[in-house]
Order: structure tokens, then C-alpha cells, then sequence
């Protein structure tokens, strides 16, 4: 991630009501990082609280993957919609249902990915494909190929 996704992802976290319950590893996390209590960083002002959530570097998995959706779904939504309404997936403003099981065409894959790389910006689509790969991985699968590998050149291209 980005720096300035980062800083939107946590931002993103800390302000979804949803997820009250994940928040509480952020907190520890933060009160150890920071010498508070976890009462003081609940205290804190928002802002605070993303800084130091975005500058954090070791989180856990989970961590991690909460975060991602709060960036996603906090700040991504139009993207999603835009990809889903690309393979022809039925959505609610970018969240499939969780009864659905998406499948996927190879052609309106690569079309839709070419869309997404077109409207939006680079490192938001790499992220929203990486994200996609990692939480569905047999689902997305077929996305590996147009996922870019660290020195930027393109896998399978």
C-alpha cells in the first residue's frame, strides 16, 4: 500500500462503526507502540489515531485484512461497482452477495481489467486485484495473471 492509502485505510477503519469489535487489536497494538493505555488511545483524537494506525508497519494478517476492507469499502466502492458491472456480476454497490459464487469469463476478465486500469489509478486497481486474490483465491484466480510482480512488469504479458 501506498502511503496515502494507508493513511485512507485507517481513516476508513476507525471511522466504520461495523467493525467495533476488530478495532480492538488496532488499540493494543497502538498502546504498546505508543507507552498508553488503551483508554488513552480510545481518547484520542481520530486523526491521531490514523497517523499512527498508517505509520504502524508490523500488524497482524487480520489486521491487515480489516483494514483492506475499510479501504475498500470506505473509499473504493465506485471501482468495485465499475469491475463487477464489467464481468457482469451482480452486486450492491461493489459487495457481492455472500450467497454468490461469481464465475468468471476469461474475455470479459481481461476487458474488465482493462477498464479498471483505464479510470482509475494504478496503484488502486493492484491493490483492489491483490485484495481480491487474497481473499477469494479460488474464486480469482484467473486475476494472478494480470497482477503486476514488485519491479513492475506484467506477469503473462
Amino acid at each position: 500500500m501506498t502511503d496515502t492509502q494507508r493513511r485512507v485505510a485507517a481513516e476508513a477503519f476507525w471511522r466504520d462503526e461495523t467493525i467495533s469489535s476488530e478495532r480492538a487489536e488496532a488499540v493494543s497494538l497502538l498502546a504498546e507502540r505508543l507507552h498508553f493505555r488503551p483508554k488513552s488511545v480510545l481518547g484520542m483524537p481520530i486523526e491521531r489515531r490514523t497517523r499512527a494506525l498508517a505509520s504502524t508497519h508490523a500488524i497482524s494478517d487480520t489486521l491487515a485484512a480489516n483494514l483492506l476492507v475499510a479501504y475498500h469499502l470506505g473509499a473504493q466502492r465506485p471501482m468495485m461497482a465499475a469491475f463487477l458491472d464489467a464481468l457482469g456480476i451482480p452486486h450492491d454497490d461493489g459487495l457481492i452477495p455472500e450467497d454468490a459464487t461469481p464465475h468468471l469469463d476469461e474475455a470479459r476478465l481481461e476487458e474488465a481489467v482493462g477498464q479498471l486500469r483505464r479510470s482509475f489509478p494504478p496503484e488502486d486497481v493492484a491493490l483492489y486485484l491483490a485484495t481480491l486474490s487474497m481473499q477469494d483465491p479460488d474464486t480469482w484466480k484467473p486475476l494472478e495473471r494480470f497482477q503486476e510482480p514488485p519491479d513492475g512488469t506484467e506477469r503473462g504479458a
